[in-house]
């Protein structure tokens, strides 16, 4: 009968075996179970915490509510009535609405708008976006710059047309008077039907691109500079670096640019109040011009609230067509 032989024993057979590994997706939801468990507070915390950021937006939201909200809904009303000025009203329904359809100067002012839009939007953008380009680009004195540009924005928009008035004179005006001296002739630049709304609009583009350009400069400052310096390694030129690269990703910043002074250019009404008082032959009468003689020349205040909610659907429709255009939704 043989007898078993004892087996040898290696150093390796004495260490205890380690369990087996978790699997990788097992570790994951452990892990994501944890980190959702550890951020999750009672509802208790959540709902005073909710109310404590209500109380500090209280007061913001009431004065919207009280200066914003509350003026809208009586405009509203007011355009159904027929309110005087001794504060007797009757109410005539959709009567306003009625008769705006049916004016000729509403369509007319509403024209002149249009057209100012058309040239001031443009060419504020376009004057923004280049300052602020160059500013991108500028690493010397550009707080002083950046500061020179923006002086136009602060200062007053009847300073402003004055000015600008001044400049566009016949006979004595800077423009003009350079003109003479380089033996061109004189131009009238605020009595030439064709030509008040292009230099009304050069004015007020003169004095309103600050803020835009403070804007899409920020925008500009937000890009990583890794994508443009991907784009140069790859060979693009400066001007495809521009539209291929920067232009898409400074797409809302654009777009809410845009709307701001499309706003702003449809409310247009000091301006043209100063420099020309809606001349020459309504040449420059906008639409807030023919709200205000409406309303404080000859006290039709329903008839002026009826513009005023026709100009802020008009405002309202413009910007939902920007918004599909060249707007993006965020994901």
């Amino acid at each position: 009968m043989s007898k078993l032989e004892p087996r040898e024993t290696s150093p390796d057979d004495a260490l205890p075996t380690a369990p087996p590994a978790a699997a990788p997706a097992e570790g994951a939801a452990r892990a994501v179970a944890a980190a959702a468990a550890a951020g999750r507070r009672p509802a208790p915390a959540r709902r005073r915490e909710a109310l404590v950021g209500l109380a500090f937006v209280a007061p913001m939201l009431a004065l919207f509510l009280v200066f914003r909200f509350g003026p809208t809904l009586g405009a509203a009303f007011l355009s159904l009535t027929d309110y005087r000025l001794s504060g007797e009203w009757d109410f005539i329904g959709a009567a306003n609405y009625t008769r705006l359809l049916n004016d000729d100067l509403f369509w007319e002012s509403l024209g002149v708008t249009a057209v100012y839009t058309a040239l001031y939007v443009p060419m504020t953008v376009l004057l923004a976006l280049g300052t602020a380009a160059l500013l991108y680009r500028t690493l010397w004195l550009r707080g002083f710059f950046r500061g020179l540009f923006f002086l136009p924005y602060v200062t007053s928009i009847v300073l402003a047309a004055v000015i600008w008035k001044w400049i566009y004179e016949v006979e004595d005006g800077l423009l003009n008077s350079t003109l003479g001296a380089l033996g061109l002739g004189e131009i009238d630049f605020l009595g030439n039907e064709s030509l008040v709304l292009p230099s009304i609009a050069a004015a007020s583009a003169w004095k309103g691109f600050g803020y835009s350009m403070l804007i899409l400069l920020a925008g500009l400052q937000s890009i990583p500079r890794e994508v443009t310096e991907a784009a140069t390694i790859d060979g693009a030129s400066a001007w495809q670096r521009f539209r291929w690269v920067t232009l898409p990703l400074l797409r809302p910043v654009l777009f809410f640019v845009l709307v701001i002074e499309a706003i702003q250019a449809f409310q247009v009404f000091d301006a043209m109040y100063v420099m020309t008082a809606g001349g020459p032959v309504r040449a420059s009468y906008s639409l807030v011009y023919f709200l205000y003689d409406s309303g404080f020349k000859f006290f039709d205040f329903g008839y002026a609230s009826a513009v005023g909610l026709v100009l802020f659907l008009v405002v309202l429709v413009f910007s939902l067509i920007q918004r599909r255009l060249i707007g993006r939704e965020e994901d």
